[in-house]
């Protein structure tokens, strides 16, 4: 075997069988449990997939194990995640939200089964191709799927109906929802590998893998260098964002002279901007890479820890096509922790149809926006503004998933720390829409508007670890704050009553006076 057949086994592509036992017991293994697995361009274009295919689909709950939803694996699932759409789930956002003229269109990925994110699209890419070659034997081996969130949820919900065992890797600092929900699909708690820090620790990640590694039943399918994540978002969310165009480009009207300009992406995996370069071959479109500025790798070689759940950082991923991409854009979680507040809370979103006048059936929309997807978004506005674009230019992107993967069930929850050295100061704020970045060092919560009074419990912790590793711990407060107004009111008097006395002045003929002021022996000591 070559250097470079080796490569290729490692990065997941062959076109050679490479092992027939382990191809023998999957396709023994899926025979029996009757799982049939779609090609590329069967995802790419749903309608193309075999009648019996389809009709397996029916009836079949989106969110359950059951492997007829390898068929909506693609981006054609409706509204109601049930039925298959014409063109995928998106919204064009009006001038009244973003401030530009051009057209700004965002396809939908919660609508994606199981996960409710398109990641799950990402995991099926990576694991059909080596089953299919005899490089992963679902009888005998564990499928490893490090992230910072929803790849991990894909890959175990993907091993889950294809009959395999998933392990997810993910920083412990990812939120309380995306753990509950693995939690829910796993049977083995050991099953859930969790590393130390945040949305930016993919080296600790990388790390855990590396001793996973070690044994050889363990195969870690690496989305960063996988290249099949490429090819499976290239061809499948490449042609739908450019069904999605053709229609919305349709849908402007005689009058007007429709071009896509540009298509933006958080660089995350290098898996969805992939699909820039399937639209560039065909329209000639720019490719935006999407960063959080608080960690701008591509843009300045910097590091840094941030909140924009899903798109990675610290390290450029050996699939991406760098040289194929025109800008890079800096988005600050902070304008992502302050829109996911807006676009979630009633308060904000009556100020968006009441003050600016944003269409209610679009702010009905926000909710499909999570904290990525709205990171791509001001992307796409920025990217207007810098190179001025008008109507006719439109700029496509993803909401890779919904903010329900970051609003828990009980009170919305806030957290952000400061760390200098090994010290650590951690604060979690509970209560209805509230908000808490760290801006600079500084933590600031941020209040909507409200007419009533708005309650919120403040948690505190200092200590000299690593806040990560506290944060398990914080989410099992979920207490609602409580009411503490009748501290606010006047108590019952606690002192004796006032001492009295009385004064008299003494005589201004000189530069000096003496004044007077009687003993008050009547008083409550007797003194």
């Amino acid at each position: 075997m070559s250097a470079s057949d080796i490569r290729d086994l490692r990065l997941g592509l062959t076109a050679e069988l490479v092992d027939a036992t382990a191809y023998g017991n999957a396709v023994s293994r899926f025979t029996e449990r009757r799982i049939a697995l779609p090609t590329f361009a069967q995802l790419a274009d749903p309608s193309t997939a075999p009648a019996e295919a389809l009709a397996s689909v029916k009836g079949v709950d989106p969110d359950a194990a059951d492997a007829a939803n390898l068929w909506r694996v693609n981006w054609y699932n409706a509204a109601d995640r049930t039925s298959r759409a014409e063109v995928p789930e998106h919204v064009v956002l009006p001038p009244s939200l973003t401030g530009v003229d051009a057209t700004i269109v965002v396809v939908l990925g919660n609508k994606f089964p199981m996960i409710r994110a398109h990641k799950v699209l990402a995991a099926y890419a990576c694991l059909a191709p080596r089953v299919v070659t005899g490089q992963f034997d679902p009888t005998t081996q564990r499928a490893i799927w490090p992230s910072t969130g929803n790849y991990a949820r894909g890959g175990v919900a993907i091993s889950r109906i294809m009959s395999s065992r998933g392990t997810a890797v993910l920083p412990e600092g990812m939120s309380k929802e995306r753990f509950d929900w693995l939690a829910s699909w796993t049977e083995d708690p050991s099953d859930i590998i969790r590393t130390y820090g945040t949305e930016s620790n993919v080296k600790e990640i990388y790390d855990a893998c590396n001793e996973l590694s070690k044994d050889p039943q363990n195969v870690i399918l690496n989305q960063f260098s996988e290249f099949a994540n490429y090819l499976g978002h290239y061809t499948v969310t490449g042609d739908a964002l450019a069904h999605v165009y053709e229609h919305v480009a349709a849908s402007m009207g005689p009058g007007a002279h429709p071009r896509l300009r540009a298509f933006t992406s958080a660089t995350g995996s290098a898996g969805t901007i992939a699909a820039g370069d399937r639209l560039k071959e065909r329209y000639g479109s720019a490719i935006v890479a999407v960063e959080a500025l608080e960690c701008p790798t591509m843009l300045e070689n910097g590091f840094g820890d941030h909140n924009i759940q899903g798109i990675g950082d610290k390290h450029v991923p050996l699939i991406q096509n760098v040289m194929n991409c025109d800008c890079v854009s800096a988005i600050s979680d902070s304008a992502t922790d302050h829109l996911d507040l807006l676009f979630n809370s009633e308060a904000g979103r009556s100020h968006l149809v009441g003050r600016m006048g944003v269409p209610q059936d679009v702010v009905d929309q926000l909710a499909h926006f999570g904290f990525s997807s709205i990171a791509n978004t001001l992307a796409s506005i920025k990217t207007a503004k810098w190179f001025g674009m008008r109507a006719d230019d439109v700029l496509i992107t993803v909401a890779t998933d919904g903010a329900e993967l970051s609003l828990g069930a009980g009170p919305q929850r806030a957290r952000a720390w400061i760390q200098r050295g090994s010290n650590v100061l951690l604060v979690a704020l509970s209560g209805a829409d509230v908000n808490l970045v760290n801006e600079g060092g500084l933590l600031v919560a941020g209040f909507a508007a409200h007419r009533q009074t708005v309650r919120v419990r403040v948690i505190l912790w200092a200590g000299d670890t690593n806040a990560s590793v506290m944060l398990p711990e914080l989410e099992k407060d979920r207490a609602a704050p409580e009411d503490l107004s009748a501290l606010a009111k006047p108590a019952a008097g606690r002192w004796l009553p006032e001492l009295k006395t009385k004064g008299q002045r003494g005589l201004e003929a000189d530069f000096l006076a003496v004044d007077t002021l009687t003993v008050p022996y009547d008083n409550p000591w007797k003194a």
